[in-house]
């Protein structure tokens, strides 16, 4: 007998979970609210979804109401969240604070980090004012503890516009970063601060003095880092009892 979908309760939680809490789903959606319109840069923010169930989930999305699916300038199709979809903005937000606040240990576990994840978050997180007038600038970021292929990435900066490459552009590098990906992941997360990796040798800037102190002026952090700044949950209430 095929199992029948949903929980047969008319109760809102479990009729907003039959559409919200498929797999994936959220993420789309945290996707899609970050701005994300294209369906390659959606699948760069979910790396570990194929791009058949990512299809699939769009599609749901699109019945439900909470997508719709447009025609782009440039003639290819777009992803658009509705008034219903871009409702969803403080139930994604209150989701990721939870986790900073009580899973905050595991955000970092080794099966949870991802270089390509990460330097795509942090590419669209930059702020674009560190080249002087029209020229380019280019960071290379050196990361250890992950697999050879993946321990290079090269963020490009042109006027209005910036480039992650996964292969060299061949470029004149302007400033190298060195450190480790956890150590990277908790500093975007808010964990650890540049100045604290910095001291302890942790994260190491290569270039000259003006463009490592503008490193701290673009490096824009994860949005919920600033949660990640306060105590956890677990720390507060052991200090409670």
């Amino acid at each position: 007998m095929t199992e029948k979908r949903g929980y047969g309760q008319f109760c809102p939680v479990a009729l907003a979970t039959e559409v919200l809490a498929e797999r994936w789903t959220p993420l789309v959606i945290r996707e899609l609210l970050l701005g994300s319109v294209h369906f390659n840069d959606l699948q760069r923010g979910v790396p570990r979804m194929s791009s058949s169930l990512l299809a699939r989930r769009l599609k749901e999305l699109q019945f439900a109401g909470i997508v719709e699916r447009r025609r782009g300038a440039n003639g290819g199709h777009e992803y658009h969240l509705t008034a219903s979809g871009r409702e969803l903005f403080p139930v994604v937000e209150k989701m990721g604070l939870w986790a900073q606040r009580w899973l905050r240990h595991k955000l970092v576990d080794t099966e949870n980090l991802d270089p390509d994840l990460l330097m795509w978050d942090i590419r669209r997180n930059v702020v674009n004012r560190v080249q002087p007038g029209d020229q380019r600038y280019v960071v290379e970021f050196q990361l250890s503890g992950v697999p050879i292929s993946r321990r290079r990435y090269w963020l490009v900066f042109e006027p209005g516009h910036i480039d992650l490459c996964y292969r060299d552009p061949g470029f004149d590098i302007s400033l190298v970063v060195r450190t480790g990906l956890r150590v990277l992941t908790q500093i975007w997360l808010g964990h650890l601060t540049i100045e604290r990796a910095m001291r302890e040798d942790r994260l190491q800037l290569d270039g000259s003095r003006r463009d490592v102190l503008a490193f701290r002026s673009w490096f824009a952090l994860n949005p919920f880092a600033p949660a990640g700044r306060k105590p956890t949950g677990q720390t507060e209430l052991a200090a409670a009892q």
